[in-house]
């Protein structure tokens, strides 16, 4: 199954800095997309809700 976040609302990460390091991450049904702020066209990462838990939980 392909997962789009074509309609999806995305959002910068709370703890992003201005400095232009930034991820932004939207969601879509069950699923979350990642992408780099400055380089948008380069797509995104998709995850299902277990697996960002994880990655989130990891980087803590």
């Amino acid at each position: 199954m392909m997962t789009t976040l074509d309609a999806a609302v995305w959002r910068k990460a709370s703890y992003s800095s201005n400095a232009g390091n930034c991820v932004e991450i939207a969601v879509a049904d069950d699923h979350v997309g990642v992408r780099d702020t400055k380089n948008r066209v380069a797509g995104h990462l998709v995850l299902n809700r277990a697996s960002f838990a994880a990655f989130l939980s990891a980087m803590k």
